[in-house]
């Protein structure tokens, strides 16, 4: 693509960045194809190429955002499955975000969409306060009808039973089962130990089993993709600048006993941390850190797969067509206790078996379990920062088939389901569509759980007949830990 910018222009960093990617596309279109908003509304501007035209008359004639491109821009998901599919190497991602902090700096937005996302920036990032908000959209629930769409998806995340705040998010070391192999920091997260704290038990749990210590740094907090994605820069910054100096003060060249990586539970938060090199790289004073933080962050598949699971530690979970599960139960717990990781559960080899719902909703037990059992049917939904993003495709399906899971591909699984962050809440209706798509995907072929390894997709694909689940989650309960609680209830 041929571009026009000054002299002057191309002096700004951000604006010379944009004019390289800007200059990789070649207007093929092959993007249209796997866009889940052009896809679903078939507007060439919600397409990325769409959206490259008009970002380059944007900032290319350093004119302020107007209602047109807003609109468009606001529909784009960030979910990257045109980077996927692009054969010219075009890098929407860093394009995108330029263009949204663009946006913030010159568009002023009606009342009501700038209340809500001043709301939503303040609110999620801080769990506590997260915490109280759902509280009160779960009083507010029998008035949801009664209220403006963008608000009635804050009200359906709080009718969801909202566990207590987990010993795991505390900053602490927790220290390795037997002698020490390893040793990482941990993302808690924001959003997630509000709404599912077994999934950072799940890790603690798996990892410490695995003889890895865990460091829970003072300080870190929300990695701040939420802020990024809408344009506050400075917010965003600032949210990096606490992580990397929390997990920089654990590496053996700051004086700590060194990281052999940091962890990161939820995949849209993983995408956002490993681009931290890019986002501080004009920071003299954080660059260098920035960038050995982004080096050292992996998703815990990608850790999971370097160290391997070791095949002694595996006991697979079955199920049946008629009921239930056997496997290693007696010992199970809805959170660690707060002293140290407790020991794998007895397993069923051993005797010991608890009663647990299957998909169908019956129960074994040790006396009526039957002989002839199965393996679990697991859909596995790749999320979008997972694939497209991080391009992390094999290693999750890799674990789960090496756990005892039959692992199941779900069609059209490069498109987004939706959730994207807070996007679920600022477009609701196209959410809903996308929404609504996969989970026609997902139950045509009739898996008996769901796996995935993003908060944002569980919350958006679970419905009563739809058991969502992180991949952790199952790692953990096939390697001795307990049975996560949506399959126990």
């Amino acid at each position: 693509m041929q571009t026009n910018f000054t002299a002057q222009q191309l002096a700004d960093p951000a604006i010379a960045q944009s004019e390289q990617i800007l200059r990789k596309c070649v207007h093929c279109g092959f993007c249209t194809a796997t866009c889940p908003t052009f896809v679903t509304l078939g507007d060439e501007l919600d397409s990325p190429r769409g959206r490259i035209y008009l970002i380059k008359d944007m900032l290319e004639n350093d004119k302020p955002a107007n209602d047109r491109v807003v609109r468009h821009l606001d529909r784009c998901l960030s979910c990257l499955s045109c980077m996927t599919t692009c054969p010219s190497g075009v890098d929407y991602m860093h394009l995108i975000d330029h263009a949204r902090a663009h946006i913030e700096k010159t568009y002023r937005r009606p009342f009501g969409d700038r209340w809500l996302r001043k709301l939503l920036a303040w609110v999620v990032p801080r769990p506590s306060l997260f915490r109280v908000s759902l509280l009160g959209a779960k009083l507010a629930a029998p008035f949801a009808g009664l209220m403006p769409e963008r608000l009635r998806g804050m009200v359906k995340m709080g009718a969801r039973p909202l566990p207590p705040p987990s010993w795991v998010d505390r900053p602490q070391v927790i220290p390795a089962q037997g002698p020490r192999k390893g040793r990482v920091a941990i993302l808690t997260g924001c959003a997630q130990q509000v709404l599912e704290t077994e999934i950072n038990e799940a890790t603690v749990r798996l990892l410490t089993r695995l003889g890895v210590e865990i460091v829970v740094a003072k300080g870190a907090g929300c990695c701040g993709s939420l802020v990024h994605h809408m344009g506050r820069e400075a917010q965003s910054h600032a949210q990096a600048m606490a992580n990397i100096a929390a997990w920089h003060g654990e590496l053996a060249e700051a004086g700590g006993e060194g990281l052999d990586a940091i962890i990161i539970t939820a995949s849209g938060c993983g995408t956002t941390v490993k681009d931290y090199g890019t986002m501080l790289a004009q920071d003299s004073q954080w660059a260098a850190k920035a960038a050995k933080i982004a080096a050292l962050a992996c998703d815990i598949t990608e850790y999971l797969a370097r160290i391997d699971l070791p095949a002694d530690l595996i006991s697979p979970v079955h199920t049946t067509d008629a009921v239930g599960v056997d496997h290693h139960l007696a010992n199970e717990q809805a959170s660690m206790p707060k002293t140290a990781p407790s020991p794998a559960p007895v397993s069923v080899l051993e005797g010991a078996v608890r009663g647990v719902a299957s998909p169908s909703g019956g129960k074994t037990t040790a006396a009526s379990a039957p002989v002839v059992s199965r393996k679990w049917r697991v859909a596995y939904h790749s999320a979008c920062s997972m694939q497209h993003g991080q391009k992390i495709v094999h290693p999750p399906r890799d674990l789960l088939r090496k756990a005892g899971f039959e692992v199941l591909e779900i069609a059209e699984g490069h498109l987004c389901c939706g959730s994207a962050g807070v996007y679920n809440l600022l477009q609701p209706e196209i959410s809903a569509r996308l929404r609504d798509r996969k989970q026609a995907n997902i139950r045509t072929i009739k898996p008996d759980i769901v796996a995935t390894g993003n908060i944002g997709c569980m919350i958006q694909l679970e419905t009563d007949g739809l058991k969502v689940i992180h991949t952790v989650q199952l790692l953990d309960w096939a390697t001795g830990g307990p049975c996560p609680q949506k399959l126990a209830q």
